[in-house]
């Protein structure tokens, strides 16, 4: 959703233009870890290598943009802390405890409710 709005409302360069330069410094580094483990890149689009705390940094600078799709820059930043946070096992296969699960699925809802 992030690159597509910010694609069709600045076009294919809009990851050169309006994102900010630490996001990007991260990507980098993040592409660099992959090559140098001899990992094959997951993906060519740049978005893909971010954290959800650094999509929300995306979504900040461009609230001109995304603020007609959330109600609310502060629970946009609170919602996408709490992923990045439940990220971490969920990417490393770890189990969810029961009230992290609870968590989960509520964020999520949190994050669709931002939408209405």
């Amino acid at each position: 959703m992030i690159e597509s709005q910010l694609e069709e409302a600045h076009g294919e360069s809009w990851w050169d233009d309006h994102c900010p330069e630490n996001v990007k410094v991260s990507v980098v580094n993040n592409k660099k870890r992959e090559q140098d483990n001899g990992v094959i890149l997951r993906s060519s689009h740049p978005i893909d290598y971010t954290t959800f705390g650094e999509l929300g940094e995306i979504l900040k600078v461009n609230w001109d943009i995304f603020g007609a799709t959330f109600n609310s820059k502060r629970g946009v930043e609170k919602v996408l802390s709490s992923l990045n946070l439940l990220r971490g096992p969920i990417a490393h296969c770890a189990p969810l405890a029961e009230d992290e699960v609870v968590r989960l699925h509520l964020a999520v809802r949190d994050f669709y409710r931002l939408m209405e």
